[in-house]
């Protein structure tokens, strides 16, 4: 006996396929931006990151120059909406993927 497949409507389709790609679509990392060229001083530095939204993340993708050991303090940054702040060990030029 051979059973027939149950037959899908177009509407189910698109439903189906907005639940799978949905989720994909509305991860920031699906969105990012890269800040070129962006010089660090050594120490602090306030990054503006244009993304219009609360930062979610960030990876640094070139670094110029230098070598420096770079991390974030954006737990008590003010304005996560605006900018990155970034604590730098050196002066250095980066490439700077956010989402």
């Amino acid at each position: 006996m051979q059973l027939l497949p149950q037959q899908v409507t177009f509407p189910q389709l698109i439903t189906k396929w907005a639940s799978i790609i949905n989720p994909i679509l509305s991860n920031p990392a699906s969105n990012p931006s890269i800040l070129n060229n962006v010089k660090l001083i050594a120490g602090n530095n306030s990054v503006p990151h244009k993304l219009g939204t609360k930062l979610q993340g960030w990876y640094i993708t070139r670094m110029q120059g230098n070598y420096s050991q770079i991390y974030d303090t954006q737990n008590s940054n003010p304005y996560p909406a605006l900018n990155l702040n970034l604590n730098s060990s050196a002066a250095v030029t980066v490439d700077i993927l956010v989402f």
